[in-house]
């Protein structure tokens, strides 16, 4: 099984307590193998003063990157201030994913990717770009600057190889 994003309802304004409770069980249970990634969905907005303020772009959701498994599924369900997943039918039913461009539009507006590129991505890795005028090329990662959140990758443009500068969510990898 595959691992993909999953939008979780909680009580609205205990997004954060859930997303460290869910972590917190996660890791206690042994299932970091199954759930990758909680994340409150925020975003940075500046006020009329000039100062600036977080602001939840789903306030009562989070999102979980898991592997669809039952211990998975069961251990997100019964995480205390969670009420449900989105896109199941109750009854036990599983919930379906969100799809790649749901995820790269709200992850891309936090400034994220789906791609955990601390853990997933290295030096000589294949990518493919996903976006921009490079979109559907292949080419492999030559540097990872993480302050900036950019990839320098080489890609095969006319026959040379090309170095340019993605963003995370710019790319995937193959």
């Amino acid at each position: 099984m595959e691992k993909e994003w999953y939008v979780v309802n909680t009580y609205s304004g205990h997004e954060n307590k859930v997303k460290e409770k869910l972590e917190m069980r996660a890791s206690s249970m042994g299932m970091e193998d199954y759930i990758y990634r909680v994340v409150v969905p925020e975003q940075k907005e500046v006020d009329i003063n000039g100062k600036e303020k977080v602001k939840k772009m789903f306030p009562g959701y989070i999102l979980v990157e898991m592997v669809m498994t039952d211990e998975a599924w069961f251990i997100v369900r019964n995480t205390p201030g969670v009420t449900g997943f989105i896109g199941s039918s109750g009854k036990g039913a599983k919930p379906f994913p969100l799809t790649p461009m749901e995820v790269d539009r709200i992850l891309g507006s936090m400034g994220l990717s789906r791609l955990d590129v601390a853990n997933e991505l290295k030096i000589d890795d294949h990518i493919k770009v996903t976006q921009g005028p490079f979109s559907g090329m292949m080419g492999y990662v030559k540097s990872i600057d993480m302050e900036k959140s950019q990839v320098e990758v080489a890609l095969d443009l006319f026959g040379q190889e090309t170095i340019v500068e993605l963003g995370f969510a710019e790319i995937e990898k193959d």
